[in-house]
């Protein structure tokens, strides 16, 4: 995958996630959840266009390390919700699907930039 399309990818994430969570802030529960994705789920595609200006081999890889880390938490948040029952499994299947697929892709990078 080219940078470009990773970011855009990224930035389209983000965008879903602002979307969903504007949708699904209705209670003090869920805007505690909701807060939390909205942090993570809005500073991967930010740590990703720092690791795309990095410094050095070393600063590209904590960077990325950084996107993965939010990812992550962006997938528990998003798998909580839909454990807990806080909206219906469709409406969230698709954001669950895109953030597993960006945590592997990240997860696979960082594995090859350390490898270099």
């Amino acid at each position: 995958m080219k940078r470009n399309e990773l970011a855009d990818r990224l930035l389209d994430f983000g965008v879903r996630v602002v979307s969903f969570v504007v949708r699904f802030n209705k209670t003090a529960v869920c805007r505690h959840i909701g807060n939390q994705l909205l942090r993570s789920g809005t500073s991967a595609g930010a740590n990703y266009e720092e690791a795309c200006g990095a410094e050095s081999k070393a600063d590209f890889v904590h960077k990325m390390q950084m996107t993965l880390k939010e990812l992550r938490e962006s997938l528990y948040w998003l798998k909580l919700i839909e454990r807990a029952g806080l909206v219906p499994a469709k409406s969230i299947e698709g954001l669950l699907c895109e953030a597993v697929e960006l945590v592997n892709i990240i997860g696979k990078s960082v594995v090859t930039a350390k490898q270099k």
